[in-house]
């Protein structure tokens, strides 16, 4: 009884922090910051900026470059963020790493 008791308080945890990821925000950058892209936790973009000064016609690859580094970069924290998130509530139960 206790264990579903506690289960349960598990998912209610679970619920709410995936809740939470959806309003947290990370950025990734690149160009030294003249490409920013904006993501939330579940990982969906939100918004991309590119400084004017970038935008080269004549030079169309290297914007896209940066647009996808600064994507991928943007991604990645959106993971570790949700990995670090997730992986405080997981700590105790002596889960293996990436079951959650």
């Amino acid at each position: 009884m206790k264990m579903m008791r506690q289960l349960q308080e598990m998912q209610s945890k679970m619920a709410r922090i995936q809740e939470e990821l959806g309003t947290k925000e990370v950025e990734g950058t690149a160009g030294g910051g003249v490409v920013k892209v904006r993501v939330n936790g579940h990982q969906q973009v939100l918004g991309v900026e590119i400084e004017r000064d970038v935008v080269d016609p004549e030079d169309v690859e290297l914007l896209q470059d940066m647009v996808l580094a600064a994507t991928n970069e943007a991604l990645d924290r959106s993971r570790e963020l949700a990995a670090g998130e997730l992986g405080a509530l997981t700590a105790g139960l002596g889960l293996p790493p990436g079951l959650i």
